[in-house]
């Protein structure tokens, strides 16, 4: 019962956390930029400007969707502070990433079908590398289970290594940071047409940002299980993961979809194969 408690209380304050997360990135890139940017509190007065407006919808369906969405994220959370098993967990953000993609496929804007196609290009890109990154989980711990895999002995990064680096192509395609943010050119924060998101806005658009704080937390999450010696310790190695990912953000240009798939496939199912090839040989 104390599992579930706890559970409950890490949903409760995922969102929280993940815009103070997302208002440091948004200060750190400002900083990259030469720039003062906003205060780190400024997810939070966006959030309630957006609740605060006019709840307009295009279509009943684009709402039910962006409902799906947002459920879909909180479960995951809830169900991985739950310990369960991975591949649930897996396809629970499936659930959620098609009815984002059919959310913004239900209005006949041109701008917002072209992101929704390239956020579906980027799931199928994405999912196989997510899945077969657990599957190296299941390879070295036997066991696709949180508290199973939480129970090792040994930091997995050790076993891992070329899996974290696939994973990491994996969830930048999914946080979408650059070179990988072509569905929603989001990060540019300036720009009126932001693709998939083009037609979200006020409550609706609230609802998408704060499942997106709810999907930060749980790749912290599972980023977490590379290395769970102890609170410290995987503070430490998400600051300095999440920190890469700023830093490739910034660095890195938008790539096409086509550049996309043509690399990341390649390279990340390479270094997951690779990986696979030394876990079961030694």
């Amino acid at each position: 019962m104390s599992s579930f408690f706890f559970a409950l209380a890490a949903t409760i304050l995922a969102p929280a956390a993940g815009a103070i997360i997302s208002g440091i990135d948004r200060k750190l890139t400002a900083w990259f930029q030469g720039r003062t940017g906003p205060p780190v509190w400024q997810p939070f007065f966006d959030i309630i400007k957006l609740l605060g407006n006019e709840n307009r919808t295009v279509n009943p369906r684009q709402l039910i969707c962006v409902t799906v969405y947002l459920l879909s994220s909180m479960a995951a959370v809830f169900l991985f502070f739950l310990q369960t098993d991975l591949l649930l967990i897996f396809f629970i953000l499936t659930i959620g990433a098609v009815s984002f993609i059919m959310a913004a496929m239900s209005v006949p804007s041109p701008y917002s079908q072209v992101g929704a196609q390239r956020e579906l290009i980027q799931v199928l890109t994405y999912e196989p590398l997510l899945l077969l990154s657990f599957v190296g989980f299941f390879l070295v711990t036997g066991t696709f289970n949180i508290s199973g895999i939480l129970a090792w002995e040994e930091p997995l990064l050790f076993s891992l290594p070329l899996v974290y680096v696939a994973l990491g192509f994996a969830l930048t395609i999914k946080l979408r940071k650059s070179p990988f943010d072509i569905s929603a050119s989001h990060h540019g924060h300036q720009e009126i047409v932001k693709g998939s998101l083009t037609d979200f806005s006020g409550p609706q658009l609230a609802m998408v940002e704060i499942a997106h704080w709810f999907e930060v937390i749980l790749i912290l999450g599972v980023f977490a299980l590379f290395w769970s010696t102890g609170f410290l310790a995987i503070a430490l190695f998400l600051t300095i993961t999440y920190l890469a990912e700023i830093i490739i953000d910034n660095l890195a240009a938008r790539s096409t979809w086509r550049w996309m798939i043509a690399y990341v496939w390649p390279m990340g199912l390479g270094l997951i194969l690779i990986n696979y090839i030394i876990i079961l040989t030694f």
